[in-house]
Parts: C-alpha cells; sequence; structure tokens
C-alpha cells in the first residue's frame, strides 16, 4: 500500500528571477505536500543583477554573481526544465516550450525579466545588448582578452544613460584600467540628461570624468558599425566594442500571448496575480501594477518574494490571497567602476568607500540566503532493526541511474544459476544482450534495462533512460528496431498522471524515432518513485558484436567522459555546481547512433560504459578475449567536475563495489569504477583504422579519444 501523499496540482514558476529563487528557498523548508513543482529556465544559472557592474570591474568572479538553480530546485523538491517559455494556451492550461513538448500547469509564476532593446541598426551583428549576462559576459571578457594582447583598441561606447548604463561605462573603463591599459568609453544618451537628481546626477558626472568617460547627451544614434557608432549630425564616436543599455523592453513572446499587458508586460492585480486569470502570477521586471507603477529595479522582486509565495499557495489549497504594497521609496546603490558607489533616497545621496562596502554587503548577504541550505539527510528509522540493516542505513543514500545497480560479482552469482542457451540463441548471459538467429540467416538481439530517477524532471529521465537502453543494441553493432516501455509513475491524481505519461510517450517516441526504432507498446504502475526502464531489440545482417572479439594490438576508443555518476551522486547530496550537472545531463541524453554506425563495421569488439565503470567494463572486454590493457590517464576524458568532486571524496553507492570487482595496476583512480548512465561506446579497433575512424566521427560532429590498447594476456589491468 502506497502511503505518500499523492501529487495532484500542479505549480510551474517560469523563469529563474530573484523572486523565484527566494520562492525555492523557502518552498524547500516548507513544501507543500500534494503539489509538484516544476522551473523552466533556459540554463541552470541566474545571474544576480545586483553583482553585474562589479563582476564587469573585475570584483567578483563569474560564480560569486550567479544562483545556482540546481541546487535550489533539488532542495525545493522541484524538476528544473532547461528550456524558453515562448507561449501559453490558457484554455488547456499548457505552457509552450521552445525545445520539447507543453508542460501543463495548475497554478504558474512568470519572473523572466527584461530583454535588451535591439532595434538599433547594426546593433545585433556588431553590438550587444547588456542583458541576457551569458552573451554579454561573453563578448566582454573576449574583447578584454583582445584588448590585453594587443589586437583591438581599447574603445567601448555604451548606448543609453540610465544607472545601468552608467554603471557598465565605469565598470568598463576600470577593467582596462586595471590591465594597464587606457581606456576610450563613450557613453551616449538621448535626451539631454543622464539618469539622477541633481546631486546624484553631479557626482555620476564627477565619478566618470575622473575614469575619462566622455559623456554624449542630446544625441540619437543612427547606426553601429564594426569599428564605430554613426551618430545624427555628429562625428561617428570610434568603438570596437559597443554594448546597448537603452533600457530593458518586454520579451517578444509575451506580446504573442493573449495575456493582459502593457506595452508587453504582464499585467497583475495588487495579490500578484495576472489580472483577470486566478491560476496565473507575475512578478518583476516582466510585470507591471497599473494602479502603483514603479521601476525596473531588482529590489521590488524581492520583496515581493513572500508575498508571491504565500498566494500560490493560498491558490493550490484553496486559501485567501494577501495584497502586496510596494514601496513608494527604495534605496539606490549605484557602482561607481572603482569599489566605491553613491547611496541615494529621498532625493539625497552620498559618495563613500563605505557605500560600496554597504552595497557589497547587502548583496553578499542576499546570495548567502540562496546558498546556505540546510544540509540533505535521510531520517533514520525508530525501533529495533535487524542486524545489519543500520551499517546499510548509514552508508551513503541510494543512488539513482546505474549507481543504483547491484555490483558485477553479487550479478554474476545469480546469472551463474541460468541454464544454458538453446540452439535459436547464439549468445546470452555475459554479453549486452541476447543474440537470436533468424531463419533467413540474419540476427536479431534483445536487451532490457531500467533506471531508478536520478533526477526530477521525467522528461529528461526518458530520454537519458532511452539512450541508455539503446547502449546495448548500438554495442553489438545492430540497428535499433522496436521497444516495450516500463513505467513506474510516483503516486498522483488521474490527472497529473496522464500529463506525465504524455511527457514521457513523446520524449521516448521522439529519442526512439531519431535512432530508427519505434515505440511499440509498455507498462505502467504507481509506485514510491520514478522509475523507467526499456525493452529494445535491433537487427543486423551479420554476427552481431561481442565482448571477446577483441585483439592484440586494438587500440580502445571512448565516445564520451566518465564521471556521471559522481555528479549525480554529489547532485542528489546538494554539493554539485549545477553547471557541471546540466552539461552532463545534456551529454547523457543524445542519442548515439551516429557514433555505433561509424565504431560498428570497424571494431573487432564493442560495449557501452555503464554501471560497472569504465574499468569494469574493459575488464570484461579483456576476460572474454583473453588479453589485457594499458590505459592511458591522461587520455580518458572526464565530465567537467567530476574530478573536484572525486578528490574530495564524493563517490557512488556502487563505486566501492565497483573497486572491489575489478583490480587495476598503476596509478590509482576513483573515477575509473565510477559507475556510468547512458555511457560512452568503448571500442576495440584495429591500431591501422584508428586515425580513420577519428576522422570520420569528427566529419559528423562526433568525438572519439583513444584512451588505450590491448596485447595478449589474461584479462590484466593497467593505468599509466
Amino acid at each position: 500500500m502506497l502511503t505518500t501523499v499523492p501529487y495532484t496540482r500542479d505549480l510551474v514558476l517560469v523563469g529563474g528571477g530573484h523572486a523565484h529563487a527566494l520562492v525555492l528557498k523557502s518552498w524547500g523548508m516548507d513544501p507543500l505536500l500534494g503539489a509538484r513543482l516544476t522551473v523552466i529556465n533556459p540554463g541552470p544559472m541566474a545571474p544576480y543583477t545586483g553583482m553585474l557592474p562589479g563582476y564587469v570591474a573585475g570584483h567578483y568572479k563569474r560564480n560569486e554573481i550567479e544562483i545556482d538553480l540546481v541546487r535550489l530546485c533539488r532542495h525545493a523538491g522541484a524538476r528544473l526544465i532547461f528550456d524558453k517559455v515562448d507561449g501559453i494556451d490558457r484554455g488547456k492550461q499548457e505552457l509552450i516550450l521552445e525545445g520539447r513538448g507543453p508542460v501543463a500547469y495548475d497554478v504558474a509564476s512568470f519572473d523572466v525579466g527584461l530583454t535588451s532593446k535591439m532595434d538599433l541598426p547594426g546593433l545585433t551583428e556588431y553590438g550587444t545588448g547588456a542583458k541576457p549576462l551569458d552573451a554579454y559576459a561573453a563578448k566582454w571578457h573576449k574583447f578584454l582578452h583582445q584588448v590585453s594582447q594587443g589586437e583591438l583598441a581599447p574603445s567601448v561606447a555604451v548606448i543609453g544613460g540610465g544607472f545601468s548604463g552608467c554603471e557598465l561605462a565605469m565598470a568598463m573603463a576600470f577593467a582596462m584600467r586595471s590591465i594597464g591599459v587606457k581606456p576610450s568609453v563613450t557613453l551616449i544618451e538621448s535626451s539631454s540628461y543622464i539618469s539622477g537628481g541633481g546631486n546624484t546626477q553631479r557626482k555620476i558626472l564627477a565619478a566618470m570624468e575622473s575614469l575619462d568617460i566622455r559623456v554624449k547627451t542630446g544625441v540619437k544614434v543612427s547606426e553601429i558599425c564594426l569599428d564605430r557608432v554613426i551618430l545624427e549630425g555628429q562625428a561617428p564616436v570610434m568603438a570596437a566594442f559597443c554594448v546597448s543599455a537603452m533600457g530593458g523592453v518586454a520579451h517578444d513572446w509575451i506580446a504573442q500571448t493573449d495575456l493582459p499587458q502593457k506595452k508587453g508586460f504582464i499585467e497583475i492585480n495588487g495579490q500578484l496575480g495576472v489580472c483577470g486569470d486566478e491560476g496565473l502570477f507575475a512578478v518583476g521586471d516582466c510585470a507591471v501594477m497599473a494602479h502603483a507603477a514603479r521601476p525596473k529595479a531588482g529590489v521590488f522582486a524581492v520583496r515581493a518574494a513572500p508575498i508571491l509565495h504565500y498566494n500560490m499557495r493560498a491558490t493550490l489549497t484553496g486559501g485567501r490571497r494577501k495584497t502586496w504594497y510596494p514601496q513608494k521609496n527604495y534605496l539606490k546603490l549605484i557602482s561607481l567602476g572603482g569599489q566605491s558607489a553613491i547611496a541615494e533616497k529621498f532625493g539625497f545621496s552620498l559618495k563613500t568607500k563605505f557605500m560600496w562596502r554597504w552595497k557589497d554587503r547587502i548583496d553578499q548577504d542576499f546570495m548567502e540566503r540562496l546558498l546556505d541550505l540546510p544540509e540533505m539527510i535521510t531520517p533514520k528509522p525508530d525501533g529495533q532493526l535487524a542486524v545489519g540493516a543500520l551499517e546499510i542505513l548509514d552508508a551513503k543514500p541510494l543512488c539513482g541511474g546505474c549507481g543504483a545497480k547491484v555490483g558485477r560479482g553479487v550479478l554474476a552469482q545469480a546469472l551463474s544459476t541460468i541454464a544454458e542457451p538453446s540452439k535459436d540463441v547464439v549468445t546470452g548471459v555475459g554479453d549486452d544482450a541476447a543474440v537470436l538467429r533468424q531463419s533467413d540467416g540474419s540476427f536479431q538481439v534483445i536487451s532490457t534495462d531500467h533506471l531508478r530517477g536520478l533526477i526530477n524532471d521525467h522528461a529528461m529521465m526518458t530520454r537519458i533512460a532511452a539512450v541508455h537502453a539503446l547502449g546495448d543494441i548500438w554495442a553489438m553493432g545492430a540497428q535499433p528496431q522496436v521497444a516495450l516501455i516500463s513505467i513506474v509513475v510516483p503516486h498522483m491524481s488521474a490527472n497529473l498522471q496522464a500529463r506525465t505519461l504524455f511527457e514521457i510517450s513523446q520524449v521516448a517516441t521522439e529519442v526512439l524515432n531519431s535512432a530508427g526504432a519505434q515505440l511499440v507498446g509498455g507498462h505502467t504502475t504507481m509506485g514510491a518513485e520514478l522509475t523507467i526502464g526499456f525493452t529494445v531489440t535491433g537487427v543486423r545482417d551479420s554476427m552481431p558484436l561481442t565482448v571477446s572479439g577483441a585483439k592484440a594490438g586494438d587500440l580502445l576508443i571512448l565516445t564520451r567522459p566518465i564521471g556521471s555518476g559522481v555528479i549525480m551522486a554529489a547532485d542528489m547530496a546538494g554539493q554539485a555546481d549545477g553547471s557541471d550537472v546540466a552539461a552532463a545531463l545534456n551529454i547523457m541524453g543524445q542519442v548515439q547512433n551516429v557514433e555505433a554506425a561509424v565504431l560498428g563495421p570497424v571494431a573487432n569488439a564493442m560495449t557501452d560504459v555503464t554501471g560497472f565503470g569504465l574499468a569494469g567494463h574493459v575488464h570484461a572486454m579483456c576476460k572474454s578475449s583473453q588479453l589485457d590493457a594499458d590505459l592511458w590517464q591522461d587520455a580518458i576524458p572526464i565530465y567537467a567536475g567530476a574530478r573536484t568532486l572525486s578528490s574530495a571524496g564524493v563517490s557512488s553507492v556502487l563505486m566501492p563495489t565497483n573497486r572491489k570487482d575489478t583490480q587495476v595496476k598503476g596509478i590509482e583512480d576513483e573515477l575509473l569504477f565510477d559507475p556510468q548512465t547512458a555511457g560512452g561506446l568503448l571500442a576495440a579497433v584495429p591500431e591501422k583504422s584508428s586515425e580513420s575512424v577519428l576522422e570520420a566521427l569528427a566529419l559528423k560532429g562526433c568525438v572519439g579519444h583513444v584512451i588505450g590498447g590491448l596485447t595478449e594476456g589474461t584479462g590484466l589491468l593497467r593505468l599509466s
């Protein structure tokens, strides 16, 4: 009998803005049982805009100004979808996504901020907007490096004289001075003055003058060119780098929806609800309150977060909402390039180094609120326990994916009791898939695999599970044919079951079709947690590849990095960097049919690297082929972040068992025993063919790594 509280309502947060980040922190401390929380954001990180000028000036590192949404979502028990929303169907209560199928909601909130105004001729081709941060930061740091190498002139134009434009102009001038370059920075504003009241404006102008920044007001830009900005009626401004800070504008997709809006901004009421729609909310710079107009400033999103959190819970539980009253006056802290700032409120302003320290403390406190997440601890049961139970509970929490598999030694012992296969079965126990001889002389391979969920996103989990199961077919050099899916979904209402199974079947069909196979059915039950598996068949005209066909002199080619088990184990514990998790998931979810098509006709033996780790799978090939293997540590690709985590003692549950089951001589490297989920193909290829294989992979946009070689032997592995 299931005793968990079933999911009955879907809450979706669109965007990783400041308010949503604070909601995630609060939700993790006190989740609403029965509500399934989803976050949709293009990437794993969300920038804290208050620290952007300090980052550009060089006072902060990139990771110090980014909110790690992966860690926050793990803390909140939310699924995180890396995608962009570009529409909404309010009739169906579905959010339309750019890169995958729609996501259904009962309650949804928008916190997607602004985008830069890019309507000047040539700005898209030769300039950049101040938002989004990723694009601007990448171009700025590339430019700064080129300036430091003398490849480009240190000339910058900033278009827009608001507080943001002034801060960026001073930050970039300071950064170039810091690398020993005399900058030429020009601020261009179409109105007759820059932002700020009289006293504040004078202080900002004085600060820009001290950095030799030219300020041109009352000037209109007509065009952006490769190395200059063309002005109406004036000489052009030379600029090797041009950034637009003309003020943020609403995202184009909002204007194309039927959401109530003003100039593309979503219109909301005093409860932060979208006007006329009880199931929708909006907050931050993407929203506008007609009865309480306010500037676009992050402070309002931060202050609104508790009310947003309360009102969304009230909507999900049938309670009453609260009204939000935005403050009329708020503190403005304006960075001046170096570690000084101006504070302004009620028309008064003050400029001192203390103001920078004050601003820095406020910003650091905000980030620390989102970083200070409680340690994930599995509660221990009360009462008496049978002998041995406590030792297992005191070990690491059970991993997902291949980290949850049983060890190779235990599995081999269990499989030893299976009877010899019949004459129609060419190979069975011990290889990637069973091989059956067909009446026409061709061969069919069949394999089954399932994964315990390692992330909350069931669609991405389906993609990874499908790629993982297909790996056995590809490893045999066969063409995937058909698949059956086996699904265990968490306890939920019939409505959420339908939504979940629709998403899963869509993704499964997409992945299988891209590999040349088709989904033909399956089985579904409800259980304690998400589990997805596939039974897959494939066909091959000639005898499929096995692990026993490798030959002395072959080189080992690996198509994917190792270390996914370490990263996923760290993610479960809230210790992984969100960017590393996102990068690993992206690779794990990619089909390998192209790699299989290149390697299959050439390889003498092939397998896919999964639960037993790289060492375990190399050992299986060597033992079956009566060979030894020399592995080259520096040649083995590693997922970003995996080495650091492994060196810090992070490992998956299965790693110690893998290490015990497979001995490796030479250098010590824990990652050789790390269980992989949807791992790379490992092929034994004749040395004379290896170079052409690598070239063929590269031509098709794939990667192959020669990680070692095989010699005559008895199954010994050496790492050098």
